[in-house]
């Protein structure tokens, strides 16, 4: 039988706390250590882990791996979707975490892009029952961007619509609700032909129309830039 796992998670911010308590719900053994707690604390807590989680910003974890982890035999993973790292293995989870904690079932669903050279993904995250992908580490970089942009900006979009609607036009953000879950719902269901309005209209006039209507608002640029990329992308897709 082989040892049993404990997982050592490094940081409490929003991902770690996530974890936190996905680990709860899986009954995985755990211990935390973050800034509030001492080094002497954290060199006591690596004698017992078999794994390390290192849940801080991208910028801070090869610092910190270089400091204080160097001496330890345990597996050391990182969740940073961009970073690719020699003294630890990458395992992004592929989903949005907000400030309130998910269901059990939420977390279940979360796919894990790992690095290429990562051990399998029974010894890399023992006792996680996700689902998985392999990617090259080459190949990191765009993968994470393509999340920023489809994620966090579409999430900026969506975030002018609610503000616009209530604090310009008086009407309440949630009548734009069924909106955003048909777009959503139709890009789950047929993705490649969920793009509709003016673009795939082809309508010149509403689209000029539109970016006069932005013209003292710093989101024309926005509008500007989807309406290049997308003229671009079919004329690429023509030749």
């Amino acid at each position: 039988m082989g040892q049993v796992p404990h997982y050592l998670l490094i940081g409490n911010g929003r991902v770690s706390r996530h974890f936190q308590h996905y680990f709860s719900l899986l009954n995985i053994s755990f211990s935390l250590w973050h800034s509030n707690f001492s080094l002497a604390t954290l060199n006591e807590q690596l004698k017992s882990c078999t794994h390390i989680l290192i849940l801080i910003s991208d910028d801070a974890i090869e610092s910190f791996i270089t400091e204080n982890l160097n001496n330890t035999t345990a597996l050391r993973i990182h969740f940073s979707g961009s970073l690719s790292l020699e003294q630890a293995y990458g395992a992004h989870p592929l989903m949005t975490f907000s400030s309130d904690l998910y269901a059990k079932e939420r977390y279940l669903t979360i796919h894990f892009v790992i690095d290429d050279d990562a051990p399998d993904f029974e010894i890399l995250l023992p006792g996680i029952p996700n689902s998985h992908s392999r990617l090259q580490k080459i190949n990191k970089e765009k993968y994470h961007a393509l999340c920023v942009l489809s994620g966090n900006f579409s999430c900026m979009l969506w975030q002018k619509l609610f503000s616009s609607l209530e604090n310009e036009f008086n009407i309440p953000q949630s009548a734009a609700y069924p909106f955003l879950q048909q777009q959503t719902q139709n890009l789950l269901d047929h993705y490649q032909s969920a793009l509709t309005g003016p673009l795939v209209r082809d309508d010149k006039k509403t689209i000029t129309k539109n970016l006069a209507a932005l013209s003292e608002d710093l989101f024309q640029q926005v509008y500007q830039s989807f309406v290049s990329c997308y003229q671009m992308q079919n004329i690429k897709g023509k030749v």
